[in-house]
């Protein structure tokens, strides 16, 4: 039996994100149509009652409806633009795959459109709610109002970069969007599926134990997803790390105490702290483990483009519990949250907000390496015209440089193979005669 190769780990990926988007499409467009006109029909509620009861569903009801009154309206609008979105994100990628530019940025524009659409609507109903008054409390509130901000900083920057002409970073943080847009069918995934495994909890304190993890895993999948489309091992221009060891070991340190102080502070309420605490571990260190031996066998391959990119967000996910410590007695003192809630508040968008950062911290690199050097002035020595050999064999070398930095700095949109193929070919391999080869 052949072993599963890394187009087939891709495709296998994009269909299984586009079932979901699909599949999720109905259920966001039609979930709070009840609220808006009782017994109307809506196919996640359905859903949940089968997969795990009709009581658990009608006391989520009863929960939700005080709450969604706040802004009813434009929290409808901004369903049923993410449903729309459920559909225009696979097309995103359809088209991107078969090298539909036209197509591409005709639905790209709709995209961005319909997602600052949507999270106006999001917005106008977090504006109308007070914290305590979201549902699940005032943690939930805090993590939408993060989703929020990081889904709209994403896409603009990635409108950005396409119009800048980076595809590359483009890529990035179109990927970075759609992740946050996807925490909304995971989470329901979540609310049917986390109560077979803790039963006895309201969806209440269901979606209290699934914010404590959803952004870490979705920033995971944008980040393996855009270090799989980006195959390029080196990037012109790049030299050094951002992330030398002594930053990497001080934002260790760093991290292990923050994360130790929370660990503390977890225990100290009994099972239900012990079960955030699990509930965020986990997945954090599986985050740890992917991004550390990614980067380490990057570095083993010689890939320094990629080992880079992988060091950049393992020192962001080492600074994650320290932003945890630190907002957290900001939430509780500004917002005026008992220690339990702020704590809970910042573990869940830790992960999230460091991700979007490292995302930042890469688009400079990638910036910064693509820029060009300065020319130095010649000197008295050198005043002198170049000798017919030196021209000779000089400018096939800076026409060698000029196609490494056209392949590095530009990533287009063809399969994988034919990328890696034209990467090799652009690297400038010198012979004797000083052509390239």
């Amino acid at each position: 039996m052949r072993r599963p190769t890394g187009s087939t780990w891709r495709r296998a990926a994009a269909v299984t994100v586009t079932a979901v988007c699909l599949a999720y499409a109905p259920v966001a467009a039609t979930g709070l149509w009840p609220y808006a006109r009782p017994g109307a029909p809506a196919f996640g509620e359905w859903l949940l009652s089968h997969a795990v009861s009709p009581r658990y569903v009608a006391d989520a009801v009863a929960t939700r409806s005080g709450p969604y009154r706040h802004g009813l309206l434009p929290l409808v609008l901004h369903t049923v633009l993410g449903g729309a979105l459920m559909l225009l994100g696979p097309a995103q990628l359809l088209t991107a795959a078969r090298r539909r530019v036209r197509l591409h940025r005709a639905l790209g524009v709709a995209f961005a459109v319909t997602v600052y659409g949507s999270m106006a609507g999001a917005g106008l109903y977090l504006a109308r709610t007070a914290p305590e008054d979201a549902f699940s409390g005032a943690a939930f509130w805090i993590v939408l109002a993060t989703l929020l901000a990081g889904t709209v900083m994403s896409v603009t920057c990635g409108v950005l970069a396409a119009v800048r002409g980076r595809p590359d970073l483009h890529q990035r943080w179109m990927l970075l969007c759609c992740a946050f847009l996807l925490t909304a069918p995971l989470l329901r995934l979540e609310w049917g599926v986390l109560p077979w495994l803790l039963p006895g909890l309201s969806l209440a304190e269901i979606n209290q134990v699934a914010i404590l993890h959803l952004g870490s895993v979705a920033v995971l999948g944008a980040l393996v997803a855009s270090r799989g489309l980006d195959r390029r091992g080196r990037l012109a221009g790049l030299s050094g790390t951002w992330a030398p060891p002594p930053v990497a070991a001080a934002a260790h340190l760093a991290g292990a105490a923050a994360l130790a102080w929370t660990v503390r502070s977890c225990l100290t309420w009994g099972a239900g702290g012990r079960r955030m605490l699990a509930a965020s571990l986990v997945p954090y260190a599986l985050s740890y483990t992917v991004m550390a031996v990614c980067g380490r066998r990057a570095a083993r391959q010689g890939r320094t483009w990629a080992g880079e990119e992988w060091r950049l967000h393992l020192t962001a996910l080492c600074l994650a519990p320290v932003l945890t410590a630190g907002t957290a007695p900001v939430f509780e003192r500004v917002m005026g949250l008992d220690a339990r809630t702020a704590l809970f508040a910042a573990v869940a968008i830790g992960c999230g907000v460091l991700a979007t950062a490292a995302t930042g911290v890469v688009s400079l690199r990638v910036l910064r390496a693509a820029r060009p050097a300065p020319e130095r002035r010649p000197s008295a020595r050198s005043s002198s015209p170049p000798s017919p050999a030196s021209s000779t064999f000089s400018t096939p070398s800076a026409g060698a440089e000029a196609a490494q930095r056209s392949a590095d700095e530009t990533l287009t949109h063809r399969p994988v193979r034919h990328q890696a193929a034209a990467a090799a070919e652009a690297l400038p391999q010198t012979g004797t005669g000083g052509r390239p080869r």
